[in-house]
C-alpha cells in the first residue's frame, strides 16, 4: 500500500515539474521570437550594407569619380592607405579626404 502511495506522489511531482517547465518556456518564447525578428529585420541587413560599403571603399582606384559624405564630387588622383586625393571642379582643386568619407562611386575608371 505504501508503494502505491509513493508511486502516486512521484507521478504528481513529475506532472508539476513538467507543467512548470512549459510555463517557463511559454513565458520566454515571445522574447526569443522578438530577438529573432530584430536580428533578421534590423541587424543582419545593416551588417550586409556595411560589408558592401566597405568593399566599395576598398575598390576605389585612380580615375574613379566619387561623391563624398559632404557632397563634394571629384576624380580620384591617388589612393594611399586610408587617404584619397581627389581633384574637383574645372580649376583642378585637389583635396585630400579619408576613405570613410566616400559615400558612393559615381563612375568607375576604364
Amino acid at each position: 500500500m505504501t508503494e502505491i502511495i509513493r508511486m502516486l506522489d512521484t507521478s504528481a511531482a513529475t506532472d508539476t515539474t513538467a507543467g512548470s517547465f512549459w510555463s517557463i518556456v511559454s513565458m520566454f518564447a515571445p522574447f526569443v521570437i522578438l530577438i529573432a525578428v530584430f536580428y533578421f529585420f534590423m541587424i543582419r541587413p545593416q551588417k550586409k550594407q556595411q560589408r558592401e560599403t566597405q568593399s566599395m571603399r576598398e575598390s576605389i582606384s585612380r580615375g574613379d569619380v566619387i561623391t563624398t559624405v559632404g557632397g563634394i564630387v571629384g576624380i580620384v588622383i591617388m589612393v594611399k592607405d586610408d587617404n584619397i586625393l581627389i581633384e574637383t571642379s574645372g580649376d583642378k582643386t585637389r583635396v585630400q579626404i579619408q576613405k570613410w568619407a566616400v559615400r558612393s562611386v559615381e563612375q568607375k575608371s576604364e
